[in-house]
């Protein structure tokens, strides 16, 4: 949703404040593509504090549908956005100063739905496990190991170490 910044920005201390739809049904990234299965409305306020600073502050709940990063089991990943962005205000205009503020500001006016996805994008986590305690696939064999032991030997030596394990393997044979 796009919101017009004029009138706040028109104004000393001018406040605006609603809650708007946050319209997006997919989080597409670099990384893949997650499907919004839940989602609250973002409740979005914009201030003009002293014709100096634009305030956008801004919350909002989702739920997003992946898979585990070990075991490749689906899970749901809640994720709770809470903005706080600052933007100069010289004579009454915007003062672009970062790139990523352009995403979300075209022109003097507000992109909601790229704010989110900003903001998303930096809070994306590293690794997304279906449980802490996720003991993943099975490197030999692919079993789920949080299912059931499949009995692989799944000990790796340190690959510097593979001329001592010879040596020991021929001692073996004596």
């Amino acid at each position: 949703m796009r919101i017009d910044l004029n009138k706040v920005l028109s104004f000393e201390d001018e406040k605006y404040k609603e809650t708007v739809p946050f319209e997006q049904e997919m989080f597409k990234s670099k990384l893949g593509e997650y499907p919004i299965t839940k989602k609250t409305p973002l409740s979005l306020e914009i201030r003009n504090v002293e014709n100096r600073m634009l305030e956008i502050t801004a919350t909002m709940e989702l739920t997003l549908s992946t898979t585990c990063d070990r075991c490749l089991e689906d899970v749901e990943v809640d994720m709770y956005v809470d903005i706080l962005r600052e933007l100069p205000i010289v004579e009454k205009q915007l003062v672009m100063q970062d790139m990523e503020d352009t995403e979300y500001i075209i022109g003097s006016s507000l992109e909601t739905d790229e704010l989110v996805y900003s903001e998303l994008l930096m809070r994306w986590p590293m690794k997304i496990l279906c449980r802490q305690d996720c003991k993943g696939l099975c490197n030999k064999c692919g079993n789920n190991l949080n299912q059931e032991e499949c009995g692989c030997d799944r000990i790796e030596l340190d690959p510097r170490m593979a001329a001592i394990k010879d040596i020991f393997n021929k001692f073996k044979e004596v």
